[in-house]
């Protein structure tokens, strides 16, 4: 808890030297952080699933980590308590579609309706909506507009793929930089082992976990809508 509250220092302290700054930098403007600070985002697609969401909840609640998840639409009826906890421990929620059809290629109607149908479940669960999209597999067709920013990656282990638990923390801890996003997916009971252990040996290096809109202010970035961002740098 200590750690998200700093961290909430970080982010007012950031705000406050922007207003007193008398230059006005541009929305996109990049701030840069002391040298020794470093900050990564995981984020998970394809959940909520109740046999390893839970487990993933309760690893990073106890680590004081912070996550992305982009949830499918017609996985929430019967898990909306997991994504009403993921909201209450300080987890960004986004929307990765109703049932994960590529929006590259489908009809404007049937892309919008897939991003609409997502996000009147997460509003229904939640209360509110403005749910930033991960189309899946971080594709869209150009000029798509969703009146929201969009989040690709900048690390993919290919945790689908491998399903092993060790692969993937190599993967992952191989490619690890600053501000990176990495791509993983909570459905998966060896990407939920993973993930755990990356927290582990990265918190060990001196990196904070933050969700990918906590990584972009801290960067002095303002996210924009319909636009992708692939790291906390861009």
């Amino acid at each position: 808890m200590w750690k998200r509250q700093l961290l909430f220092l970080c982010l007012a302290g950031l705000m406050a030297w922007s207003c007193w700054n008398e230059e006005v930098l541009p929305a996109d403007a990049s701030t840069e952080l002391p040298a020794e600070v470093k900050y990564i985002a995981l984020t998970f697609d394809d959940g909520p699933r109740r046999e390893t969401t839970g487990k993933l909840l309760d690893g990073l609640k106890a680590r004081g980590a912070s996550a992305t998840f982009f949830l499918v639409g017609e996985q929430i009826a019967g898990n909306e308590d997991l994504v009403e906890r993921m909201e209450a421990e300080g987890h960004q929620i986004g929307n990765h579609t109703w049932s994960h059809v590529r929006l590259d290629g489908a009809s404007t109607e049937e892309a919008a309706q897939e991003v609409r149908m997502a996000e009147e479940a997460l509003r229904n669960t939640l209360g509110k909506g403005g749910y930033w999209l991960r189309p899946p597999y971080g594709i869209i067709d150009e000029g798509v507009k969703t009146g929201v920013p969009m989040v690709k990656w900048s690390i993919d282990p290919r945790d689908w793929e491998k399903r092993n638990t060790e692969q993937v923390v190599h993967a992952v801890l191989q490619d690890a930089k600053p501000n990176g996003i990495v791509l993983l997916h909570d459905i998966y009971p060896s990407s939920v082992d993973a993930a755990l252990q990356i927290v582990d040996a990265l918190q060990e290096e001196g990196y904070w976990f933050v969700t990918v809109e906590e990584l972009l202010r801290l960067n002095g970035i303002s996210p924009q809508a319909d636009v992708m961002y692939r790291s906390g740098k861009s």
